[in-house]
């Protein structure tokens, strides 16, 4: 499977107008696709920006050649199933062979927002797989001419299907970040998504995904494997932490974040981050070559796709150089 290293449109931190004319910019510097996360709400208000995915994709799609997808959405909470299998059939019909749709099991951040009840992770989980069950239905059976309905026990769905399809239905890439849940992932889903992590927590994952892969008659080696990398690029290493201090704090909270509903929580805890927080978790560093060696161990794990978001403002002249510097010595 060929390698692409693509751009991670941080919608949390720009402008949608920008976020898409940064997208062109990255393409132009040799970056390869574009991952844009589905938030209601920024992490900390620092971050200052919300916008919704879907009409950034669809401008992303307009702007650009190359792959393109939410990563992720929940397609649990704020989203009946039904309209995420709309909105990525959509997207998979304008862009052929070019859009996937990333799916994952939520955060309180954005999915409280609907004032319900906000359960425990394993619900979740098991919301999420329901929800890809009937977002399945409604591809396969659409593309047949056919009517999908479900019954489950948290979504029901009357008689129906997509009107509008591609030719072939957008690939359904699953986050995890556990043990359970890749294994789950690998059974269901076409690929995995994931996050920077300590390689043998990654590898972990691979192995229990492989095994679901198997019990679907899948082969996992065949299938993608994407990865969302956070980085701090600056001309000076002082630059680099204080890019990442401010603009993204949450890359050293070493503690699960899906409880956490309010940016302004985010913000209060972010007070208590240090830099030796980033430890292991993001490369901050002015040194190009120390980010290419970094992205090169996940290459070597067996990321195909992998995302880069710099958590800097400094976008543009970051890409030039990833693009001269980085992208080209990485050993594919």
């Amino acid at each position: 499977m060929t390698l692409t290293i693509g751009y991670a449109a941080a919608l949390e931190q720009f402008h949608p107008t920008e976020a898409v004319e940064l997208s062109a910019l990255a393409e132009h510097h040799g970056f390869s696709g574009v991952m844009a996360a589905d938030h209601f709400q920024p992490w900390t208000p620092t971050q200052g920006q919300a916008a919704f995915v879907w009409n950034v994709l669809t401008a992303v799609g307009e702007r650009t050649k190359g792959d393109f997808g939410p990563g992720v959405t929940a397609p649990t909470f704020r989203w009946h199933p039904a309209m995420v299998a709309q909105a990525s059939a959509t997207a998979a019909a304008m862009y052929p062979g070019r859009h996937w749709l990333g799916l994952g099991s939520g955060e309180a951040l954005n999915e409280h927002i609907m004032a319900g009840y906000w359960p425990e992770a394993p619900e979740r989980i098991n919301r999420m797989f329901e929800a890809i069950e009937i977002i399945r239905k409604l591809f396969t059976n659409s593309l047949a001419g056919k009517d999908a309905k479900h019954s489950g026990q948290f979504y029901k769905l009357e008689s129906t299907r997509l009107w509008t399809m591609p030719e072939e239905a957008p690939p359904i890439f699953v986050a995890t970040g556990g043990p359970v849940t890749a294994r789950r992932a690998g059974k269901h889903a076409d690929g995995l998504i994931t996050v920077g992590a300590p390689l043998e927590k990654i590898s972990g994952l691979f192995e229990k995904f492989a095994s679901g892969a198997k019990e679907a008659g899948k082969d996992a080696d065949s299938m993608p494997k994407a990865l969302q990398l956070h980085v701090s690029w600056a001309p000076t290493d002082e630059e680099a932490l204080a890019n990442a201090m401010t603009e993204w704090p949450n890359g050293g909270m070493k503690f699960p974040k899906a409880d956490v509903r309010s940016p302004f929580d985010f913000a209060a805890m972010a007070k208590m981050v240090r830099e030796e927080d980033f430890a292991g978790r993001m490369v901050i560093s002015s040194d190009p070559d120390e980010h290419r060696a970094e992205i090169q161990r996940y290459v070597d794990l067996g990321f195909d796709r992998i995302y880069l978001h710099n958590v800097g403002r400094n976008q543009a002249e970051w890409m030039e150089v990833f693009g001269r510097d980085v992208l080209p010595k990485l050993n594919r």
